[in-house]
């Protein structure tokens, strides 16, 4: 029987059925994506640590999260610390 938590849902452990167990260690590659017009070679040459590089994306605008090529979510910017990292918006 599953584990519940006091609202009554299930925890994501005990709910995972045991037929994906096999595939939790397979690797994908996960990507976010912006569109950069103009962004020529000799602008990702010119790619140094600390680089910053312009975009037209609007602050607030979803960018889409893939997982092998597939879409999987939109997501939004956030920064956490010293890092830049994706907040999941929506699931696709």
């Amino acid at each position: 029987m599953p584990e519940t938590v006091a609202n009554g849902a299930e925890t994501a452990a005990s709910a995972t059925p045991d037929r994906w167990k096999y595939v939790h260690d397979l690797a994908c590659r996960l990507t976010v994506e912006i569109s950069l017009p103009g962004f020529k070679v000799a602008n990702l040459l010119a790619l140094r640590p600390q680089s910053i590089v312009r975009a037209n994306w609007q602050v607030g605008s979803d960018v889409p999260l893939r997982v092998n090529g597939q879409l999987i979510a939109w997501t939004e910017f956030e920064v956490v610390g010293s890092r830049l990292a994706v907040r999941i918006t929506e699931l696709a």
